[in-house]
């Protein structure tokens, strides 16, 4: 059982300390009975422990200087209580004093040295105090047998570990417990579960909390199996869970969605008195939160007399998550003390909700400031668009060099339409070693998405090779993405295949770009495989679906995806049934296409009608066309599609003087056309055109070039084409 987990000590040994950081301690001497202590030297020792356990060591030491019998058990005082506070170096010296002294060590002094040494990670120094202890003979005492066991698996050698465990454990009872949470401190999970199953019974709570609160941390299913072996806990005759136990519990419940199990928890926490601990009202209160059940939260925080502070963020966290502000600030208003969590998770509430001044509001008052603090106002500042505020305080705070303040600044670029700058700050993030994180590839392949820019891409994929992010769901499918919409299709898909577990917008990703690139076979085979994968699709998967149908003119296929949103308990949106309508429109099937929009559960907007208006448009439906382009006349429609719809039509049809009234119509909106826009990319250079754009420094070669293109369109063109040319223009 235990041989199966030896493998991974050589890992674990590369990470000792060098002996530099050891001290080396004189030679022990020989172990013998604790002598018959008078009174004034216990009394001595028991306020020298009191004095250090309240960190009095100034007065501790005083004490101990004018003590006039330094017996073992001061001196076991002295470093035990060094050792609580963390002060492990003065500790060791007490030890080499208390050698050099040549009192006698007992099963205490040993224990509490290798304590020191196991809080310090000081490998040598507790080899050294080991071999001592064998000289002595003392190892078989439980004890010292237990502090060594915990000493080797602090220092991460768990080749040690199990050597000592395989020769004591038969002999002393007390090793079972500390072996199993060295397992799980090593990450070996299953092997501490088979030795907490061989432990010889009473098991106690620290080894069953121990390997429960391990498969916590782990997957969705590990959690599972946290709920399994607490149930096999209760059941278990031996010790009852504790607080942590019950932590450790709720906080798996909360992973994995299992309210109801966690409502079972809250009934034992009732039964067992433990429901008014801070700890645990606290995973209480998150799991409430996290099943959108915040008035059972509300009341369990109702119910305590002083709640932690960090119940209370725990409850605004989750009234903030279901967009209840008001809630979240009443109960901020009432905490009574806050920390910059509490600011922090108002100023995002406050942010979400567009309220910027009470953001400003509440980041003026906060008392103390952090990076978390700075940062969240910079990107509610860049989130609003008050770029040159966010800017200002990004040149303040960039010198700390914290990652996520240089992502806020390159987002809040392309979040205000200046995706050049995000790649340029990137080049400066670079050239000054600041560490990358997968947000940072996220936004800046969405930046080149933005500019379509491929070589830029290509550049910021070759950075993103040297680092394991690749991999990752979110910075994956933003490669995919930015090749897709540079038209990049082979390359988008080589990135795809590099996600480890793809999720819905990796897949929804990849079946939008392959439809709008063309490919729509391949991106509804590409959502069969998606199925397959058991992933299950969302309203946007169904947008691309629907659009490759119809480009592909699969409209029973189509309209088969349309009706199968139901089985995934997706309700079609206005978007959904105005694809719909453009797939039976694609197909001439005008009048299917108008019953359809009239038995549609919600009301068709302007929309829905002008992909119908297309529709008769490619089928030169005239009689459907004017009925429909009167009724989005009637609605007001500002829609220039509509009137350039019928324009075409009547110009196809031969009807010059309704292509008239329709064009005059049309003057007559005043409204702005948004001005048509195209790039290239030469030569790591994006060239930008806008419909009339002047600016272009080669603008006369380009108009050369068009005059000439146009001269050959105009010699192979029909006449009829022509004026939809220009209609269209």
């Amino acid at each position: 059982m235990l041989r199966r987990a030896a493998s991974p000590s050589l890992a674990f040994s590369r990470r000792r300390p060098p002996p530099a950081q050891a001290r080396v301690l004189p030679a022990f001497p020989a172990v013998s009975a604790a002598p018959d202590l008078g009174a004034d030297a216990i009394s001595a020792a028991q306020k020298h422990d009191s004095l250090l356990a309240h960190t009095a060591a100034t007065a501790a030491r005083r004490l101990f200087v004018g003590t006039p019998r330094r017996a073992a058990v001061s001196w076991n005082a002295v470093y035990a209580g060094h050792a609580r506070r963390g002060s492990v170096l003065d500790a060791l010296d007490a030890a080499v004093r208390m050698h050099r002294a040549g009192l006698p060590l007992t099963e205490a002094t040993f224990a509490s040295v290798l304590g020191a040494c196991a809080r310090g990670r000081r490998l040598l120094a507790g080899v050294q105090v080991h071999g001592q202890i064998v000289k002595s003979g003392s190892e078989n005492l439980p004890i010292v047998g237990a502090s060594l066991l915990d000493f080797y698996s602090s220092c991460f050698d768990l080749r040690a570990t199990h050597a000592l465990f395989e020769s004591l454990h038969q002999r002393n009872e007390l090793l079972w417990s500390p072996m199993v949470v060295a397992l799980v401190r090593f990450g070996l999970l299953r092997e501490a579960l088979d030795l907490l199953e061989h432990t010889p019974v009473p098991r106690d709570v620290f080894a069953w909390t121990t390997v429960i609160s391990g498969f916590t941390k782990g997957t969705a299913k590990c959690c599972g199996k946290a709920l399994e072996l607490f149930v096999r806990f209760l059941a278990d005759d031996g010790a009852m869970p504790n607080e942590y136990t019950y932590d450790s519990v709720l906080r798996a419940c909360v992973r994995m969605g299992a309210s109801d199990f966690g409502r079972s928890v809250h009934g034992c926490l009732i039964r067992s008195g433990f429901q008014s601990e801070q700890l645990i009202t606290s995973a209480l209160v998150d799991l409430y939160c996290s099943s959108d059940a915040l008035d059972d939260a509300l009341l369990v925080y109702n119910d305590l007399e002083v709640p932690s502070l960090i119940t209370s963020n725990t409850l605004i966290a989750g009234f903030i998550s279901m967009g209840r502000t008001e809630d979240a600030k009443m109960v901020f208003s009432q905490m009574p003390e806050h920390d910059s969590g509490s600011y922090n998770l108002m100023i995002k509430a406050y942010a979400v909700d567009g309220r910027l001044e009470d953001c400003r509001r509440l980041f003026e008052k906060m008392p103390r400031r952090n990076m978390v603090s700075l940062n969240s106002m910079m990107s509610v500042l860049l989130q609003n668009g008050r770029l040159e505020e966010g800017l200002k305080l990004f040149e303040q705070i960039k010198d700390e060099r914290d990652t996520i303040t240089w992502n806020s600044m390159i987002s809040g670029y392309i979040q205000n339409n200046l995706p050049s700058e995000a790649l340029k700050l990137f080049v400066v993030m670079c050239r000054l070693s600041i560490r990358w994180s997968p947000s940072t590839f996220s936004a800046l392949l969405h930046a080149c998405a933005t500019i379509g820019t491929l070589e830029q891409g290509k550049m910021i994929h070759g950075h993103l090779c040297k680092t394991s992010f690749d991999s990752n769901d979110h910075v994956g499918t933003a490669l995919a993405d930015m090749y897709f919409k540079c038209g990049s299709v082979s390359d988008a898909q080589s990135a795809f295949g590099y996600i480890t577990s793809p999720n819905v917008a990796s897949w929804t990703s990849v079946i939008n770009g392959l439809a709008q690139n063309g490919h729509w076979l391949e991106a509804l085979v590409q959502f069969g495989r998606m199925l397959r994968h058991h992933v299950h699709p969302n309203e946007i998967t169904f947008l691309g679906l629907l659009i490759a149908s119809a480009r592909a003119g699969l409209v029973n296929k189509g309209m088969k995806i349309f009706r199968s949103m139901e089985k995934y308990g997706l309700v079609p949106t206005v978007e959904h049934y105005t694809c719909a309508v453009d797939l039976l429109g694609r197909t001439g099937s005008t009048r299917e296409a108008e019953n359809f929009i009239r038995e549609m559960p919600v009301p068709a907007d302007g929309v829905v009608w002008g992909a119908l208006l297309t529709a008769c448009w490619y089928s030169m439906d005239l009689e459907m066309g004017e009925k429909v382009a009167e009724r989005l006349f009637c609605m007001g429609t500002t829609h220039r599609s509509a009137y350039v719809a019928m324009s075409n039509v009547y110009a196809k049809l031969g009807k010059w003087e309704d292509v008239v009234k329709v064009r005059a119509r049309l003057r007559s909106l005043n409204t702005k056309k948004e001005p048509g826009c195209s790039w290239i990319e030469i030569k790591d250079i994006v060239h930008v055109f806008l419909v009339d754009d002047q600016n272009h420094p080669e603008r006369e070669k380009i108009f050369l070039m068009l005059e000439e293109l146009v001269s050959h369109i105009s010699v192979h063109s029909e006449p009829d084409d022509m004026v939809i040319q220009s209609l269209n223009c």
